[in-house]
C-alpha cells in the first residue's frame, strides 16, 4: 500500500510538472502573440501617420498652387489694366512731346 501511495504521489507530481510546463509554454505563446500584435499596431500607426502626413502635404501644396494661380491672375489683370491705361494716354503723351519738340524748334529758329 505504501508503494501505491508513493506511486500515486509521483504520478501526481509528474502531472503537475506537465501542467506547469504547459502553462509556461502557453504563457510564452501568449507573450509572443502579444508582442507581435503590439509590433503590428505600432507599424500600422506609423503607416497611418505617414499617410496622413503625405495627405496634408499634398493638400498644402494644392492650396499653395491655387494661391499662386490667383496671384498670377491678379497680376496679369493689373498689368492689362495698366497697359490699357497707358495706351489710352499714349496719344496725349505723343501729342505733348511733339508740341514740346515743335516749341523747342521754334525757339531755336
Amino acid at each position: 500500500m505504501k508503494t501505491d501511495v508513493l506511486k500515486s504521489i509521483r504520478e501526481t507530481e509528474e502531472e503537475y510538472q506537465a501542467m506547469i510546463r504547459d502553462a509556461q509554454a502557453e504563457r510564452k505563446k501568449s507573450l509572443s502573440d502579444a508582442e507581435l500584435e503590439a509590433e503590428n499596431l505600432v507599424q500600422k500607426a506609423q503607416n497611418d501617420a505617414g499617410e496622413y502626413r503625405s495627405q496634408r502635404l499634398a493638400e498644402a501644396r494644392a492650396q499653395a498652387q491655387n494661391r499662386y494661380a490667383e496671384i498670377v491672375k491678379e497680376g496679369e489683370a493689373r498689368a492689362k489694366a495698366l497697359q490699357a491705361q497707358g495706351n489710352k494716354n499714349l496719344a496725349k503723351a505723343v501729342d505733348f512731346i511733339v508740341s514740346r519738340f515743335k516749341e523747342q524748334l521754334h525757339v531755336k529758329a
